[in-house]
């Protein structure tokens, strides 16, 4: 009959090579889904981006977190509601004022956090960039928790 201590050595290295495969396999996991066209993150702006052309202010709120800073030049609009209330104006009107699509996605390996830019264009021009942090919250939902965006130079090329 095994001693005590060869039972704890036994139960601590197969607890240890348990978590080492859950850690490795969420890692690769993440890492893959990064990698492809099956990202997460980008499936969710791409998503979120489409309420726009959609004209679906309800559908858009989903992806809005409760607790979700999002920066309007100088202004941060802070929680759901406040941003809510200044993007609502946006989805007024048979046609979206802009449109945006991510160039950029990248997750941390944990799977629960990402990050996305590209381009926004209002009728074919190009007049920003978006940068968002996405974050995977407890319902399994990806939503945004940070946005921003910059205007981009309008610049006549040097010679």
């Amino acid at each position: 009959m095994p001693d005590r201590r060869s039972i704890l050595r036994s139960t601590l290295a197969l607890t240890a090579s348990a978590l080492g495969t859950a850690a490795t396999t969420s890692s690769q996991a993440a890492e893959q889904s990064a990698a492809g066209d099956g990202n997460p993150v980008r499936n969710a702006e791409v998503a979120f981006a489409a309420t726009m052309a959609k004209r679906d202010f309800k559908a858009f709120a989903e992806f809005v977190a409760e607790d979700a800073v999002f920066i309007d030049g100088k202004q941060p609009l802070r929680g759901r509601a406040a941003v809510l209330a200044h993007w609502k104006r946006f989805f007024d009107g048979p046609e979206a004022p802009f449109s945006w699509a991510p160039d950029l996605v990248e997750m941390l390996p944990d799977g629960k956090l990402g990050y996305s830019t590209g381009p926004v264009h209002v009728k074919d021009k190009l007049v920003a960039r978006f940068a968002s942090t996405w974050r995977l919250d407890a319902d399994g939902r990806w939503r945004v928790v940070f946005d921003n965006g910059s205007e981009v130079c309008d610049c006549k090329p040097a010679r």
